[in-house]
């Protein structure tokens, strides 16, 4: 082939090479509101480093020598006003209730460098939370993500538990992928949710937001801002809700889109799930009074929830009829009566 055709298809080659780096250079502005998170909240600043943004709902009358600690799911996720208005019962039957959000998403500090946010630093940073509190013993609540980061803790630290509570709860770190085809029994009678996280991303992602979280997870470089990262994840995010509910009509029609995610938080804690130490056996035979509320139509695989009931020799499994990954959407009152049922029984 002459020379002078093989410098046309070279240049026709780079032409849309070209335009495929430029489209992800050029930042990009996602259509989402601003956060307004920030009022009414306290500050911890933590020996690991982390400003962490909490808010503390006071138990009333004869208070419990337990607080509640509730995580939220994500990772990256923060703490939005139903989080708050739908756990402040507990505050009535007289616990303090701290929710608080993680580093790296809502109101807490962002981190300069993001290898740094992993499952080992959320720990830690619970570790220095109840700390803290100055409690002996906390409660805590772990939704999705959050299970799994309470499941973590707890198997370093099961003395500081007084009762945990999964609700959607995660993989068991390191994830078993062998548990994905665990059967799971007919008289639970679950369902299929009608749309899933795969539905949600292909409709959110672009070209910029792929070669920034390969860059993220290859080489820890952060290419593009905290905010405009953010405002995608909060994008992202509204729009993966919908998997977690049986009718993601709700999501679209009842549920206004809400700020605050935190994106490099989490890709980069995500990236860590199976480099961490197994947890399982500091779990196996553990004896926190555990309760698991499961949706009927959580789209977690049901090997991954039984593997909590496998472990945890003290442990009560709630499935919540017409409910999804996220229970207190579709059945609110099933979701804090049961958690308020289950921190009312004594030892």
């Amino acid at each position: 082939m002459k020379k002078w055709m093989l410098r046309i298809i070279g240049f026709g080659l780079l032409i849309p090479a070209f335009t495929l780096l430029l489209i992800a250079l050029v930042p990009v502005t996602y259509d989402v509101p601003e956060y307004q998170g920030q009022g009414g909240k306290s500050f911890w600043q933590l020996q690991t480093g982390s400003r962490i943004a909490y808010t503390l709902i006071p138990g009333k009358g004869d208070k419990s020598a337990y607080p509640v600690i509730f995580l939220q799911g994500g990772p990256g996720g923060p703490i939005y006003q139903r989080n708050i208005e739908q756990l402040s019962p507990l505050a009535d039957d007289g616990y303090d209730v701290y929710l608080y959000d993680q580093i790296g998403c809502g109101a807490s500090g962002r981190l300069e460098h993001i290898n740094e946010y992993s499952v080992d630093r959320h720990k830690r940073d619970l570790a220095a939370i109840i700390e803290k509190i100055g409690a002996q013993k906390v409660i805590l609540i772990g939704q999705s993500w959050g299970a799994m980061l309470a499941a973590a803790f707890i198997s370093e630290h099961p003395g500081k538990i007084e009762k945990v509570v999964f609700t959607g709860p995660g993989p068991l770190l390191p994830v078993n992928n062998e548990l994905n085809g665990v059967n799971t029994p007919d008289s639970l009678q679950l369902r299929i949710p009608r749309y899933t996280n795969r539905d949600g991303k292909k409709k959110v992602y672009n070209i910029r937001a792929r070669f920034i979280e390969a860059l993220a997870k290859a080489f820890d470089w952060k290419l593009a801002s905290d905010e405009e990262m953010d405002a995608f994840a909060t994008l992202l995010n509204h729009e993966m809700a919908k998997s977690t509910v049986c009718n993601p009509d709700k999501i679209s029609t009842q549920h206004a889109m809400e700020s605050g995610s935190g994106y490099y938080a989490m890709v980069k804690t995500a990236q860590s799930f199976n480099s961490v130490p197994d947890v399982r056996p500091g779990l196996k035979g553990c004896r926190v009074p555990a309760l698991i509320m499961r949706g009927q139509c959580d789209g977690i695989k049901w090997g991954f929830t039984n593997e909590y009931l496998q472990l945890f020799s003290n442990c009560k499994l709630v499935v919540v009829p017409n409910a999804g990954h996220a229970i207190g959407v579709e059945q609110p009152e099933v979701y804090i009566e049961t958690i308020r049922r289950f921190l009312a029984i004594s030892e």
